[in-house]
């Protein structure tokens, strides 16, 4: 009896693995011709041309050239058609909404920010992500029909046993128990919601410092604290979508905070939040204070402390770095990670020595022995991450030619 199109093993689904290989090559190489496809997969040159004519002919895959500086004739170089599909992510904060459009090839090509000052918001939120998300489509000269998937990021997480969100009670209008079925009757595509942290994890685990690793920890630093949990390649989210909320963490140092999500903080956020190091420099006898909003003064402080030797600055980062160990050892004792990310702008400023001070400070505080490193991906992590899920979803779905 022949199989069926989903059958392991049939002609299709086999034609439709040898495709993705063949996409997933181009995606990470770019241009390449038939011949190096065909070693690349192991496919011999008729096989691999009768893939790659099936590809085209499907406007998976494009002609972009030949090559050249070889002898006998120029090979045609095929490369992942960018308009194959699109896909879109969005950033919110209390203060703003960024957004973006990919190609299906990852290539950001059109970007907007929506400013939504103020604790009400003035228009609906529903009206502010269409806005957002129309903005950054009509800056890549396409349409909302375009958009193959989008894929949110917020403070805090959607309850999957509820649809509402927790953990964010200072993102204003965000907490109707109807907002997402609202999102989704305004919205053509499929919509998905992240936690910003966890996109944060995503970025770093595909682009930046955390490739290769299955397990590890991402440490961010920025409005407010959190981290995101990788275990086995895998997020972890928890029942209600809080895994990694450690801001909220009762920590030495700081009196306990009671009704966490009423008061939005908790001891770990006190002690080394990004709030909290303007008011450590100043008690630590630096005067040269920067002027501005906390993050950027945080920011702004602990880059100055990375280059200064000795003095007040110094002390700053190491007082910094003995706090930050203190609630990343509870997490590191329960967990035992492989790795460490350090990301946001209050860790990424203070750079390597920072990265050090913790590192050591940690190995004294927790028996678990995890290597820190400081994030690759500086550039709007959050927006990049939706980026990169809306992709790989968009991808298996574009990609996949045994249907």
């Amino acid at each position: 009896m022949a199989g069926t199109a989903g059958t392991p093993g049939t002609p299709r689904v086999l034609r439709a693995m040898n495709d993705r290989a063949a996409l997933d090559l181009l995606l990470e190489h770019g241009p390449l011709s038939r011949t190096r496809i065909g070693k690349l997969t192991g496919l011999s040159k008729p096989t691999a041309s009768q893939l790659l004519a099936r590809l085209e002919a499907a406007g998976l895959v494009r002609v972009t050239g030949t090559s050249e500086g070889r002898p006998g004739p120029n090979a045609q170089l095929y490369a992942v058609n960018p308009g194959a599909a699109h896909a879109a992510g969005l950033d919110v904060t209390p203060h703003r909404i960024r957004a973006a459009v990919a190609d299906v090839t990852g290539r950001t090509v059109g970007e907007y920010e929506l400013p939504t000052p103020g604790r009400r918001p003035a228009r609906p939120v529903v009206q502010q992500v269409t806005d957002a998300l129309d903005g950054a489509v009509k800056a890549a000269g396409l349409a909302r029909s375009d958009v193959h998937r989008l894929v949110i990021g917020t403070p805090g997480a959607f309850d999957p046993n509820t649809g509402r969100l927790r953990y964010a009670s200072h993102l204003p209008g965000w907490h109707s128990p109807s907002l997402l079925d609202e999102l989704a009757a305004a919205l053509p595509m499929p919509v998905e919601y992240e936690n910003d942290v966890n996109l944060v994890a995503i970025a770093e685990q595909r682009l930046g410092a955390a490739r290769g690793h299955g397990d590890f920890v991402l440490l961010w630093n920025q409005e407010g604290m959190g981290a995101a949990l990788v275990l086995g390649g895998r997020l972890h989210r928890g029942w209600t979508g809080g895994a990694g909320e450690v801001g909220f963490l009762p920590v030495p140092g700081t009196p306990l905070v009671r009704q966490v999500t009423k008061a939005n903080s908790g001891g770990y956020q006190e002690l080394a939040g990004s709030q909290a190091v303007p008011k450590l420099a100043r008690e630590l006898g630096v005067t040269d204070m920067p002027a501005g909003p906390y993050t950027d003064v945080a920011a702004t402080l602990l880059a100055r402390a990375a280059d200064h030797a000795g003095g007040p600055h110094r002390e700053l980062l190491r007082t910094y770095a003995t706090r930050l160990a203190t609630g990343l050892a509870s997490l590191v004792s329960v967990l035992d990670p492989e790795l460490v990310v350090l990301s946001g702008s209050a860790l990424t400023a203070g750079g390597e020595v920072l990265r050090a001070l913790v590192q050591a400070e940690l190995e004294e505080l927790a028996a678990a022995r995890p290597r820190l490193v400081v994030g690759d991906v500086t550039e709007h992590p959050v927006l990049r991450g939706a980026l990169e899920s809306a992709l790989a979803t968009t991808r298996d779905e574009v990609f996949d030619t045994s249907r």
